[in-house]
């Protein structure tokens, strides 16, 4: 570059040549120029060289129409994207709050009534429903949803039926009202609610739409009561009385009214007035207005001297006449019940034992002993003490008190401050003891009675003053139970001419020759069964079995190396053997045959005869031996005492 030219003019040269490069007028006219042939040329250049560059503008490589599409094609997909938002949400708005749209929160249902309602009455409850959409509501439908429970206003027994009201049409703007009645139950307290829902559709389409309204009440009263009346301190192991009264505070009859209870540990059921139809769980019936009903509850309760037991007691009704279970809990009541120490301790002792049962033997001479003492800290005065018996009857003649009054006319003991002078007035802390005694009745009498067993009560009366100075009545009691022993004989004998195999062999028995006898185990029982029997005997090596037993279904076993003969009584009914009654018996055939070394005696012929099992009445184990059979065939018919001594044998002629 010459060193005075002026760059913007050489650019301008530039721009010149690149038109006429490009036009179609000039671009021939460079054709006939002289061409210049390159060459290498070694220019120097300093490095210090520089030149500042002008703005270069940008140069667009692809079309100008690629570029316009692709703008035009962003900006339609922007507004896509804004159409998209703005249909939805005009849509939500135009359905819920629009004003061509139906929404739920566009629509009120207000339930009307009370907040406190009395179980077992008609309520009656307002519903109104306002359209506040700019739309109607078309086929519109009412639903009360009412708690379970609930009775027809009618005859307050029917359940009262959830079916939809249809309500048609709700105009823009318009309001429709109604009345429900209902009589609703539960227990005092307590909360419930309804629930209203109305469904409807919207023009032009088929899908249903909801609305809901809940009524919350709560119950001032309920239409059953429950009272339970007893003592709040009971003695351990003695009987319980309650008294619960199910009454109704309805205006109209109740029908199907249960009453159940729950009894706390400890509690014994016995009894009870009306007879329960379940475990605890009794039917009222039908209750009047104003009606009440008592069921009276008997039992026992045991437990520590100090401990709190809780009874649970709810009435109620049941939808199916059927049911067991009350469905519609409508009262309950809870009754708490201290144990307490007895004001007077009392024990029984029979025979210097204190368990229970005691078990006595037929005919034994029995010794009962009570004894007592104050446990209060104030004295008792004009103390009475009765011992009751029970069970079969015992014979007067032998009932002896050395300070006692028997009474025969009820079968009781009597002690009181005319019999036993320190009985009128007991200090703190004072003790005693009182004695009578009786014969149980012989097993003649008792094989007629099925399990005999003596009951003894002790009842205890007398009077203290309390720390108020009021005078109070005390009771106490305490039972004992005497369970009499079945008499069951065992026997063995031995026979040779009343033989049912017929013997064979010398009598008396002679040494080296064998001689036949049949054994006989016979059983008999008085009053108790008797379980698990089983009779054990032992046959001495110089006796044998022949193999022959009747009866053939009794079960009879015989050991060849131990000589053990085993039979399987197992149980032994009561009366077997007795008033005309066959035994339980079975017999079998052995075979003697005598040594020298006998001759002269009367051998064994089956020994170590026992009875094992257990007696099911007092649950107590049975043992039984009868005597050793020998050749002294005792009770044979014929057999004379001389034929039992083993003779020498007789030299054969």
């Amino acid at each position: 570059m010459p060193p005075h030219s002026d760059p913007s003019h050489e650019d301008e040269k530039i721009e010149r040549l690149r038109r006429a490069m490009y036009s179609r007028s000039l671009s021939p006219r460079l054709g006939g120029r002289e061409r210049h042939t390159l060459g290498s040329t070694n220019d120097t250049v300093g490095n210090d060289w520089t030149r500042e560059e002008g703005h270069l503008e940008a140069v667009q490589v692809a079309p100008r129409t690629i570029t316009l599409i692709r703008k035009a094609l962003w900006w339609v997909l922007v507004a896509a994207i804004i159409f998209f938002i703005s249909a939805v949400g005009f849509f939500i708005y135009y359905f819920t709050f629009g004003g061509g749209g139906v929404g739920a929160s566009n629509i009120d249902i207000v339930v009307s009534g009370p907040p406190t309602i009395a179980g077992g009455e008609v309520t009656e409850l307002q519903i109104s429903i306002t359209n506040r959409n700019s739309v109607p509501l078309d086929l519109s439908t009412l639903t009360v949803n009412y708690p379970p429970g609930t009775r027809s206003p009618t005859d307050f027994i029917t359940p009262q039926v959830t079916y939809p009201i249809y309500l048609g049409t709700i105009a823009p703007g318009e309001t429709k009202k109604g009345v429900v009645k209902a009589v609703f139950s539960g227990t005092a307290g307590s909360q419930s609610d309804i629930k209203a829902v109305l469904d409807y559709h919207k023009d032009g389409s088929n899908a249903i739409f909801k609305s809901a309204s809940d009524y919350a009440f709560t119950f001032s009263s309920s239409p059953l009561s429950v009272v339970v009346d007893g003592a709040s301190q009971m003695v351990s192991g003695q009987p319980v009385i309650l008294t619960v009264t199910v009454t109704s505070n309805s205006t109209e009859p109740i029908r199907d009214v249960l009453l159940s209870a729950t009894y706390p540990f400890g509690f014994q059921y016995t009894s009870s007035a009306p007879a329960t139809i379940s475990d605890g769980l009794w039917s009222v019936g039908t209750l009047a207005p104003g009606q009440a009903q008592k069921i009276t509850i008997q039992g026992v309760l045991t437990g520590d001297t100090g401990d709190s037991r809780t009874f649970n007691f709810t009435t109620g009704t049941r939808t199916i006449a059927t049911s067991t279970v009350i469905d519609v809990p409508l009262a309950s009541s809870q009754f708490p019940v201290a144990i307490a120490q007895p004001f007077l301790g009392l024990s029984v002792f029979v025979n210097n034992s204190s368990s229970t049962p005691s078990v006595v033997t037929p005919g034994e001479h029995v010794t009962v002993m009570v004894t007592y003492q104050n446990n209060l800290s104030t004295a008792i005065t004009g103390a009475v003490i009765v011992a009751k018996l029970s069970g079969f009857e015992i014979d007067g003649s032998t009932v002896a008190s050395p300070d006692g009054f028997y009474r025969s006319t009820d079968d009781t003991v009597l002690w009181n401050q005319t019999t036993d002078s320190s009985l009128a007035n007991l200090a703190p802390g004072a003790s005693g003891q009182l004695i009578f005694s009786f014969q149980v009745p012989t097993a003649d009498v008792l094989k007629n009675t099925a399990s005999p067993s003596i009951g003894l009560s002790i009842n205890a009366a007398g009077t203290r003053v309390s720390e108020s100075g009021v005078s109070q009545n005390l009771q106490s009691a305490a039972t004992s139970k005497i369970a009499i022993a079945s008499n069951v004989q065992l026997t063995a004998n031995g026979l040779y001419y009343a033989s049912p195999y017929g013997s064979v062999g010398p009598l008396p028995p002679s040494a080296g020759t064998e001689t036949t006898y049949a054994m006989v185990l016979t059983l008999t029982n008085t009053t108790n069964q008797i379980d698990n029997g089983v009779v054990t005997a032992t046959l001495p090596p110089y006796v044998r079995t022949t193999g022959k037993q009747s009866p053939s279904y009794e079960h009879l076993t015989f050991n060849q190396s131990t000589g053990q003969v085993t039979w399987n009584v197992g149980t032994v009914a009561p009366g077997v053997g007795t008033a005309g009654t066959q035994p339980r018996q079975v017999a079998f055939e052995v075979g003697f045959t005598p040594s020298t070394s006998q001759i002269g005696q009367t051998p064994v012929l089956l020994k170590d005869v026992q009875l094992s099992g257990t007696d099911d009445a007092t649950q107590l184990p049975v043992t039984l031996t009868s005597p050793d059979v020998t050749t002294n065939l005792v009770g044979d018919t014929g057999f004379n005492s001389i034929n039992a001594t083993v003779v020498a044998s007789t030299p054969a002629k």
